[in-house]
């Protein structure tokens, strides 16, 4: 057997969260995924990114999102870093981009600009508000999204300010978009021979997510608005409740869990209870239940109701970072991927979500900048110029 994406080349001028996040995704499954990186820039931003860092470019914020990459050293806007450039796109199946919506046609990493070099090649671009339309040269990034998109007034207790989400979830989203689409357009440029365009945003990305919500107002001008403690709009129970040491959610999402729900907290009156036997009647009756539910519920701890509804109610522990990522379940899924390190020995990230069963992923660190100069861009050199390479300590 061998990683899906063995033997896939994709050269990502990326930076930052997003684009990078997305195309780890695809060096974590066998992809070869080479960063091209601006020498007199220090590398892409992400290397220096704080407050945390393994040395000097290599960030811990850097290693969180590019795990089993390669970097080479181009200047694109030079002549000779171009001609560099192109060789390269000669020998690859994909080009990734997450710049400003305008900079892929003036950098000339669009198909329009490549498709001499490589008719195969597919231009995947990630940028803030797209590359048509007036915000096209307009800078963006994930909270301005939720702001916009309406994630803001819809997160947080009522009557408070708008929250945003406590991570950046329109870059990860946004990123897994892009590799998807990446992924797609590659499918078709095997099959035809040709390549493409093939373009995603942060802004679209986000508002594509408010999904029925969206729908709700499109078609009944229903504005939804914030619920108490992370409430479901409709269904009920489906909303964090207090216990004895702590918090829980439960999510009792189809009819069926609210009589066993009802049974594991010791009023199983409450399943014909006229009040609470429906979800419309739950819902109409949703602060008297909240109340019954936490005078219920903290008769004991959260890790003695978690043992009680195993399997048999959805529910969850409220953690924070720390616990979730020091859960006995986290390590049992092998979710924490053990990384060699030239400075630290080993360093720990988060492990790829996607399982290959019968395979085990790639674990190799981030690259550090310029780290592939000679192993890839050297043999595109010959038998040109080899002072064009420079080596990056």
């Amino acid at each position: 057997m061998s990683l899906p994406l063995e033997g896939v080349r994709i050269v990502a001028v990326e930076q930052y969260g997003a684009g990078p996040f997305g195309t780890q995704h695809l060096a974590d499954l066998g992809a070869e995924v080479i960063k091209v990186e601006n020498p007199a820039e220090g590398g892409e931003v992400g290397r220096h990114v704080g407050p945390y860092f393994f040395e000097p470019g290599d960030s811990h914020f850097f290693q969180s999102f590019n795990r089993n990459k390669k970097s080479v050293t181009i200047d694109l806007k030079s002549p000779e870093g171009r001609a560099v450039f192109e060789a390269l796109v000669a020998t690859a199946d994909a080009v990734f981009d997450n710049l400003r919506g305008d900079l892929p046609e003036r950098l000339g990493i669009d198909y329009a600009s490549l498709k001499h070099v490589n008719p195969k090649i597919v231009c995947c671009h990630l940028s803030a508000y797209g590359r048509t339309g007036p915000r096209k040269a307009w800078p963006g990034y994930d909270y301005l999204m939720q702001a916009e998109a309406g994630y803001c007034a819809v997160t947080g207790e009522p009557g408070g300010p708008p929250a945003r989400f406590g991570i950046s979830i329109i870059d990860m989203m946004t990123g897994t978009t892009a590799a998807m689409a990446l992924l797609a357009a590659l499918v078709s440029a095997r099959a035809t021979g040709q390549g493409r365009d093939i373009d995603t945003s942060l802004f679209d990305v986000a508002l594509h997510n408010v999904n029925y919500l969206g729908t709700w107002y499109m078609n009944d001008g229903i504005t939804t608005d914030r619920a108490p403690r992370g409430a479901h709009p409709s269904l009920t129970p489906s909303q964090m409740y207090r216990t004895a040491d702590g918090w829980i959610f439960i999510m009792c999402n189809k009819e069926k869990f609210w009589p066993v729900l009802a049974r594991a907290i010791d009023r199983p009156d409450w399943a014909t209870d006229p009040r609470f036997a429906s979800f419309k009647a739950r819902l109409a009756n949703r602060d008297l239940l909240t109340q019954e539910m936490d005078a219920a519920l903290s008769t004991a701890t959260t890790d003695e109701w978690m043992r009680r509804f195993a399997g048999q109610v959805p529910a969850a522990p409220v953690y924070d970072v720390a616990q979730a990522l020091d859960s006995a379940y986290v390590q049992q899924q092998g979710m924490i991927a053990e990384v060699p390190h030239p400075v630290r020995g080993t360093i720990r990230t988060l492990a790829c979500p996607v399982r290959c069963p019968g395979e085990e992923l790639p674990k190799r660190p981030g690259p550090r900048l310029g780290a592939d100069n000679d192993d890839i861009l050297g043999p595109l050199m010959q038998p040109a110029r080899p002072e064009l390479l420079r080596k990056v300590p």
